[in-house]
């Protein structure tokens, strides 16, 4: 378990930015590793914890339930909402109408929802381009259980660091952009970017949430 490292590396990346690292909530992922292994994770201070596939989350949820807080990071299929939406805290990957919608009849509750834009342009990669998000947000006005607590993005996995941090760069401007517009139902505040390669870029460019598997609890 690398938590202190992680931490230290945390605490000096804010101070490099400026920011507080209370300001800065770790996601330790979870998705490779076994329940045994998660729980040893929660028992070190992470209760944050990242899914991305139904099945798996099922089966750790239902060991762990809501002794941790629960965010699903991977692309959630449609047909699969309603087994999942009132069981977790956090969606980090809204993507498209069909799936607010389905959100939207089957929460019991509003969902914190982090809207995933795919701003490097990666074919690989889910997500809304950039242009997208404001109409998208629009298109949410009436959706009372769809609450939008923030933008989602995932850098390339490249040497190249400028290019990294510019991707970062344009979700702030983009955060911005949707906080200008003072949408009820979108506050936007919150910013989840960086994963175990970049997340001190991210946290230097203004990230709240940051990703961390292999680097936290290996693979």
């Amino acid at each position: 378990m690398n938590l202190a490292e992680i931490k230290e590396n945390i605490n000096e990346a804010c101070k490099r930015s400026n920011r507080n690292q209370e300001e800065v909530t770790i996601i330790g992922v979870t998705k490779y590793v076994t329940i045994e292994r998660t729980v040893e994770a929660m028992n070190a201070g992470i209760k944050n914890l990242g899914e991305n596939r139904n099945e798996e989350f099922l089966k750790k949820y239902n060991e762990i339930g809501t002794k941790a807080k629960w965010h699903f990071i991977g692309s959630l299929q449609t047909r699969k909402v309603k087994d999942v939406i009132d069981k977790i805290d956090v969606l980090h990957s809204l993507d498209r109408l069909s799936l607010a919608k389905e959100i939207n009849k089957r929460a019991s509750k509003p969902v914190e929802c982090f809207i995933q834009v795919n701003v490097s342009g990666e074919e690989s990669k889910h997500g809304l381009t950039p242009e997208a998000v404001i109409p998208f947000i629009e298109d949410l006005t009436t959706y009372e259980n769809i609450h939008i607590t923030g933008l989602m993005t995932m850098a390339p996995h490249i040497e190249d660091l400028d290019k990294i941090r510019s991707v970062f760069r344009l979700l702030v401007e983009l955060r911005d952009r949707v906080q200008s517009k003072h949408y009820h139902h979108a506050p936007c505040s919150n910013l989840s970017m960086g994963m175990s390669n970049d997340y001190e870029i991210a946290i230097e460019e203004g990230a709240t949430h940051i990703r961390i598997g292999s680097k936290l609890v290996g693979s």
